[in-house]
């Protein structure tokens, strides 16, 4: 009998052990931080650069279309719009989302609703409207301007692009190469736990360069390598 107890024992020792693991207890108070930050770790904060050959409308629109996220965006696995509602009073067109994102790496999977604010062909923010167990705070402001028609493009597969008139932003075509643009991206994110924090230092030091990146691929997905 005390054999056949033995596996269920290792069974439930096993299940409580996987679960200590991966519910990381909060030491918030133990972090050499918590005068910074009260709840978990600093803001890291990171900032990038990068001229296009494509329109502010063309790009604007991809970063708009926030349900197409888990497509391209590092470590986002699911979006939902579950709301949308669009300034009537407001000039520029200017129109809020409340969107449920679900991001994952690791062994961490979380979802949260993200206020997102879309500025037409100038820029898209997301704010987390609340933090979570796994973010205290994740803003990320994506922001496109005119940039020079004789700024080299830095990707290597695109060739350098010629003078051209200047156009309204956005371009009244839309065409690819008609009107390059200087995207910028600001990401700031805190996690709610140090610990999180030390795990996950080395994949979130790269997060911004991966979006960028991926971003990059995704226009060329829907929009072809941008020419002159």
């Amino acid at each position: 009998m005390s054999i056949a107890i033995l596996p269920r024992l290792a069974r439930a020792t096993g299940e409580r052990f996987s679960r200590q693991l991966f519910t990381l207890p909060d030491l918030s108070s133990l972090s050499p931080f918590s005068g910074q930050n009260s709840n978990g770790s600093p803001p890291q904060v990171y900032h990038e650069r990068k001229i296009f050959p494509y329109t502010q409308k063309q790009l604007y629109e991809l970063v708009a279309d926030a349900t197409s996220y888990p497509r391209f965006l590092p470590f986002c696995t699911g979006a939902r719009v579950l709301n949308k509602n669009t300034q009537a009073a407001d000039p520029s067109g200017r129109t809020t989302m409340d969107v449920e994102l679900t991001v994952g790496f690791m062994s961490f999977k979380e979802s949260y609703v993200s206020k997102v604010t879309c500025r037409p062909y100038e820029s898209v923010e997301a704010v987390a409207a609340s933090s979570t167990p796994l973010f205290k705070s994740l803003n990320t402001v994506w922001r496109f301007q005119p940039a020079s028609a004789r700024s080299p493009h830095p990707t290597a597969r695109f060739p350098p692009m010629a003078e051209q008139p200047e156009t309204a932003p956005g371009g009244a075509d839309g065409a690819a190469g008609s009107s390059p643009t200087l995207v910028t991206l600001d990401l700031s994110f805190a996690f709610a736990n140090p610990m999180h924090a030390a795990v996950s230092s080395t994949v979130f030091g790269q997060v911004s360069k991966m979006m960028v990146k991926a971003f990059e691929e995704r226009c060329v997905e829907i929009y072809g390598p941008g020419t002159s």
